[in-house]
């Protein structure tokens, strides 16, 4: 079964129709906690999901304090994975004790759902997975940071599936569904799976993405990419090799790239050697040499080139 789910609800029958509308589109593998008197009464919420196959995913955002009451629900072969992005997030250990889990940290539990409690304007997105796939002990709670690498790519990668979920074949459903478990284990385990070759087009654009943000920066350089996405040196090179190229090699070309706009810009008052040190070259002659290596003339006849070309034009 794969299905989307959206509603934004609020007023008197709010919890009803949210209830009655997550049945319906999540079916009873991913039930609903049974909520206290005072959540249903004053019930008010946006929640946006999907069910694929044997995984959900939903983000909810409550506009009034929530609180679970009664016993445990769900399966015990389910792990979730929280993500509190806004308020906090109460939960309860197997043997009762409460902890708090504030916003940018997210929460690992395995087996039945455990009683949980939110403040007012909670923003908190949770994934559903079988618990084979990230292999924790039935009742274990585990925490961590919201700002990694591999969460932003879980998070994002799920936002892509509900936006196309209903246009997916039954392969593209598959590798969809692959993709958000392995990435789940990613997270867990704080950090990218060096010998998963599915997650390397995604670590890839990432880096690449830094990488353009910081061309003037000094410090860039592959050790400082693979500390910021929270992985080895080896598992981006790793990601970079897999497309044929590497990773200072992108660097470089990139770095090349805006040289080249810098020297035919109108009105350039920047020198060869001002644009040669602003795009970290070590001298005027090095980026002479790796720009002819790139586009077959020096940077002086580059420029003049392109100067009579607009003269003509």
């Amino acid at each position: 079964m794969n299905d989307t789910f959206s509603v934004s609800l609020s007023g008197a029958n709010a919890f009803s129709d949210f209830a009655r509308e997550w049945r319906t589109r999540m079916g009873e593998t991913f039930a609903l906690a049974p909520f206290s008197r005072a959540t249903v009464a004053g019930f008010g919420a946006r929640s946006r999901g999907f069910r694929l196959r044997d995984v959900m995913f939903n983000r909810f955002e409550s506009t009034a304090t929530l609180r679970t009451a009664g016993p445990r629900v769900g399966a015990d072969d389910h792990v979730r994975l929280w993500i509190i992005h806004q308020g906090a997030w109460r939960f309860a250990e197997p043997g009762g004790a409460e902890h708090t889990a504030p916003a940018g940290r997210f929460l690992v539990q395995t087996g039945k759902l455990s009683h949980f409690a939110t403040t007012p304007r909670t923003t908190v997105q949770v994934l559903v997975l079988p618990a084979a796939e990230i292999r924790r002990g039935r009742g274990m709670t585990a925490s961590g940071p919201v700002d990694t690498a591999e969460m932003r790519l879980l998070t994002a990668h799920a936002t892509m599936v509900r936006r196309t979920l209903v246009d997916l074949g039954p392969a593209g459903v598959d590798a969809a569904r692959d993709t958000l478990a392995e990435l789940a284990r990613a997270a867990v385990r704080g950090g990218v799976d060096d010998v998963e070759p599915r997650l390397s087009p995604a670590l890839a654009q990432a880096a690449r993405d830094l990488a353009d943000q910081r061309l003037t920066d000094p410090a860039l350089s592959p050790a400082a990419l693979a500390r910021k996405l929270n992985i080895s040196v080896r598992t981006l090179q790793r990601a970079f090799a897999h497309e044929g190229q590497s990773v200072s090699a992108y660097i470089r070309d990139r770095r090349l790239d805006e040289a080249r706009r810098a020297l035919i810009a109108p009105h350039r008052r920047m020198t060869i050697t001002d644009i040669a040190a602003r795009w970290q070259f070590s001298d005027s002659g090095h980026f002479a040499r790796a720009f002819r290596n790139r586009y077959d003339q020096t940077p002086t006849d580059y420029a003049a080139t392109a100067a009579r070309e607009a003269d003509v034009t």
